[in-house]
């Protein structure tokens, strides 16, 4: 599995801090199937009435991470967490747009486990994967078509330079249908603990393996 570490710029700040990452290898990636496509609009309609009653920050996972972005000095109110973008969405009546079976996955998992997600083709990362925050002036293409600077943001990063974030993901690294090998993270919520995160990750590999095919890694990196 890719090594990651979890740099002092974050633990020092936000010492709970810590990310799941599912390593696959050997996946097809395609049309998500009509199961995916189904209890992805059954979630957004039981979350849309959801959302008529509560309010987000009732969310645990939505509260938990604008404490997190907070605490690493990042703004929850300018820079949205990317699972809290997605529920906006939804309270707004705007669907959520289908891009292939590993993208769509990857939001049905930020909408059941309440946190942000991102999903990358291994074979455009380089070494080691850290786990800190944008250094001066650091930028990237995002999937939101706009040059995103990431400088003081929570970051991925590896040799070539952060590539994602729970705000915005990078171009160089997304997964499209041509990816065989993809590295998932899951920003997973600061309170829960390693064993409930372990199989969180494990019932989501399998979830992501039944449709993709191929094999699956899971583990939990902490500061510890």
């Amino acid at each position: 599995m890719v090594n990651i570490v979890i740099d002092e710029s974050i633990s020092s700040k936000l010492s709970t801090f810590k990310i799941g990452v599912v390593q696959y290898n050997n996946i097809v990636i395609g049309d998500s199937p009509q199961m995916l496509k189904g209890r992805l609009q059954f979630f957004q309609e039981t979350l849309k009435v959801d959302l008529e009653e509560k309010e987000l920050t009732e969310f645990e996972g939505i509260a938990e991470w604008r404490q997190a972005f907070k605490s690493l000095q990042m703004n929850p109110g300018r820079y949205r967490p990317s699972h809290e973008a997605l529920f906006r969405r939804i309270k707004k009546g705007q669907p959520l747009p289908l891009v292939h079976s590993a993208v769509d996955l990857n939001t049905f998992f930020s909408l059941e486990y309440v946190i942000p997600l991102g999903i990358y083709d291994l074979d455009h990362i380089e070494g080691d994967v850290t786990f800190r925050l944008g250094l001066e002036n650091e930028a990237y293409e995002g999937v939101n078509g706009r040059e995103n600077d990431m400088s003081g943001k929570l970051v991925s990063a590896d040799q070539q330079g952060a590539f994602g974030s729970p705000i915005v993901d990078s171009v160089r690294t997304k997964v499209t249908p041509d990816t065989t090998s993809a590295l998932q993270f899951f920003y997973l919520k600061p309170s829960m603990n390693v064993t409930e995160a372990s199989k969180l990750l494990q019932a989501a590999g399998k979830m992501f393996t039944q449709i993709h095919g191929g094999d699956d890694q899971h583990k939990v990196v902490t500061f510890e």
